[in-house]
């Protein structure tokens, strides 16, 4: 394992770790940063030969896309072929579409991996490194995960065509411009093949985890300035032993490093809802196309799910991982930008159990910024696809029910 871990790191050592802000960022961000880089998709490495691999990984998904379009346009012709070509092509435009748009708000996404250790949010006590170690914990995880699921699914995908009744198949269908039926072709376009959907796959697993990465970052921003809120008498207190609270609240030294603390909270609750702000506005569009394609995406897998249960146990568990990773890559976003709302709401909360009826309101400034911050976290954040819908987990359980429904509906087509 220490091998393995050590040919990782060399492999993947990306000059994104080399301009990391600090450890704040590395921490989050580094398993990213290594995964991007060894997709193709570094924007912090312009060496000449990572520079030749990317584009020619680039010019391979989009040769291989550009595939899948042609062969869905001049060769389908069933329904079950055409929601094949759509289950694979809709998933691969999206994360493209997402892509471009990371790619033009590069900057807003540099800033948003920059914030924490740039807010210079206070981290010292156990309680918020306990709550920093567990948003890490969280990350982590649900990175493994969706590259676990999307892995497994793809290992199924490479298996099918050397194992379906087809002598020459592929994994997803498209057109090449040569004859490579034959049995000297076969081998070398299926490893081609399978070389350029592994990219692809990966590609879109990238656009997820980046996105991941970055909504559990805001979210760890916000419990940790929440819990800064509730303990801000405790954290001032520090420094004066031996005086009670009504002693603590005449003294002007206990009352300067209080207003003190309070204006640095209230400056980094401003950043933070300025980055969350920035992130909401950037990933709006991307995320109302998204949401239209995975409604697509769940009924067209779910359809195949169905036609293929009794037919090919290897193509069922195909469609079936498929519709999996679709359901859990939408339900992460949801769940994650569920979460922002929920932790945006808390600093109010956090406000009213900070101490402020033993007296600390009577100070100058004091109660105006209390009132300030309440008042804005009271309206909570809600992210959004479009300005349409919102990115939550009773959004997510709608679409689904919706998909369920479409899916019912064209099955029923199918049947007569």
């Amino acid at each position: 394992m220490v091998l393995l871990t050590s040919l990782w790191r060399a492999i993947t050592h990306t000059k994104a770790l080399e301009e990391s802000s600090g450890e704040m960022e590395t921490t989050f961000f580094e398993t990213v940063y290594r995964i991007t880089y060894i997709a193709g998709f570094s924007n912090s490495d312009h060496g000449f030969f990572y520079k030749l691999y990317s584009n020619t990984v680039k010019l391979m998904i989009a040769t291989f896309m550009v595939g899948e379009v042609w062969y869905m346009i001049t060769f389908a012709s069933s329904l079950d072929t055409v929601i094949e070509q759509l289950n694979a092509t809709l998933i691969q435009v999206m994360a493209l579409f997402r892509y471009k748009y990371m790619r033009m708000h590069e900057h807003v996404y540099k800033n948003l991996a920059t914030s924490m250790q740039l807010s210079n949010l206070d981290t010292s006590t156990p309680a918020r490194k306990a709550l920093v170690d567990y948003w890490m914990e969280k990350s982590e995880t649900y990175l493994k995960l969706m590259l676990g699921l999307g892995s497994l699914t793809l290992a199924v995908w490479y298996v099918f065509p050397l194992v379906d009744d087809i002598e020459y198949n592929l994994t997803v269908n498209l057109w090449l411009g040569v004859d490579w039926r034959r049995p000297s072709r076969y081998p070398i376009v299926y490893i081609i093949h399978i070389v350029a959907f592994h990219y692809t796959a990966f590609f879109i697993m990238v656009n997820d985890v980046i996105m991941q990465a970055h909504l559990i970052h805001l979210i760890c921003q916000y419990t940790v300035l929440a819990d800064c809120f509730e303990n801000i008498l405790d954290d001032c207190e520090k420094d004066f032993k031996g005086l009670s609270r009504d002693q603590l609240i005449r003294d002007s030294s206990f009352r300067e490093v209080y207003i003190s603390r309070l204006g640095l909270l209230v400056e980094q609750h401003k950043k933070i809802l300025m980055h969350t702000m920035e992130l909401r506005k950037i990933i709006s569009p991307p995320m109302l196309g998204q949401v239209a394609a995975s409604s697509l995406q769940i009924c067209f897998a779910g359809y195949q799910v169905a036609m293929t249960l009794t037919v090919s146990f290897i193509k069922f568990s195909m469609s079936l991982l498929f519709l999996g990773y679709n359901l859990f890559e939408l339900f992460v976003i949801c769940r994650w930008c569920d979460e922002i709302k929920i932790q945006s709401e808390n600093i109010s909360n956090a406000l009213y159990c900070s101490g402020w009826e033993c007296g600390v309101a009577t100070m100058a400034g004091v109660r105006a910024r209390l009132m300030l911050v309440a008042t804005r976290a009271s309206k909570p954040i809600v992210l959004t696809a479009g300005g349409i819908t919102e990115l939550s987990l009773n959004s997510y359980s709608n679409l689904v029910k919706t998909s369920y429904s479409a899916l019912t509906v064209l099955l029923g087509m199918r049947h007569e």
